[in-house]
């Protein structure tokens, strides 16, 4: 019986795990309080995790995904119920 080697991931990637689970975090602040001043520093979270990529990609990916809707649906929501932007 052989088992399959372990492969140690880089720090960088369990960076990019975090930076991906914040942006997605600070991106759902931004809908519900500021979403030009939160939703942007999410976005910019989510793209540096999924340039890091490694084993977190998928969830980069989502936050991503993620972020953008917020940023829609923030401004959205902002402005339909007339509360500032910044």
């Amino acid at each position: 019986m052989s088992t399959a080697p372990y492969d140690r991931s880089r720090p960088a990637e369990t960076i990019a795990g975090f930076f991906a689970a914040a942006a997605i975090f600070i991106g759902l602040m931004g809908v519900a309080y500021r979403p030009l001043r939160l939703i942007p520093l999410a976005i910019l979270l989510a793209l540096i995790a999924a340039a890091i990529g490694g084993r977190a990609t998928r969830l980069a990916t989502y936050a991503v995904w993620i972020c953008a809707a917020c940023f829609a649906v923030g401004l959205a929501a902002a402005v339909i119920t007339s509360n500032p932007l910044w």
